[in-house]
């Protein structure tokens, strides 16, 4: 593999900031991510910048809300009252969540803050509205398997994987 096209499983370290240079999160220091080009496992902001690169690339990559989580809808946060949740739900602000919705999709929320009552849900994304700055190193290229194709995600090297 010379460089990342889609049908290709690639392994990358990354460190995300926002606009102010905060550290959102980051590979460094633990395990690279790995993810299925072209499958839309990653942002499509960064999943474009990332094709054509190959093993040793380091780059940075600015990601507009637009291609990565979305503009924020202008909603607030709603209350829901506490019994509500499971009792082994974490509720904690930034915990993603699944509800349904009432024609019987799954949609996800992210709680946004908790009080002694309430636990209040949003269904924007943490990071929507906020513009995505990656510093990227390229690690791993490899062909995906039929498997991997088919699942649309990459499987660990002993090909064991979660559903």
């Amino acid at each position: 593999m010379s460089t990342i096209a889609d049908g290709h499983v690639v392994t990358f370290h990354y460190t995300l900031t926002d606009d102010a240079g905060q550290v959102l999160d980051s590979s460094r220091g633990g395990e690279p991510l790995p993810y299925l080009h072209g499958a839309g496992n990653i942002v499509p902001g960064l999943e474009s910048q990332m094709a054509g690169k190959a093993v040793g690339a380091k780059f940075k990559a600015d990601v507009a809300p637009a291609d990565g989580y979305g503009e924020h809808d202008g909603n607030d946060p709603q209350p829901v009252p506490k019994g509500e949740f499971p009792p082994d739900i974490p509720l904690q602000a930034g915990v993603q969540l699944m509800a349904q919705t009432p024609d019987g999709h799954a949609m996800p929320i992210w709680i946004a803050d908790v009080d002694d009552q309430h636990v209040f849900i949003d269904m924007n994304h943490p990071l929507a509205g906020q513009t995505l700055h990656f510093d990227i190193e390229i690690t791993a290229i490899r062909a995906a398997t039929d498997e991997e194709k088919a699942h649309g995600h990459p499987h660990g090297p002993d090909g064991h994987h979660h559903h």
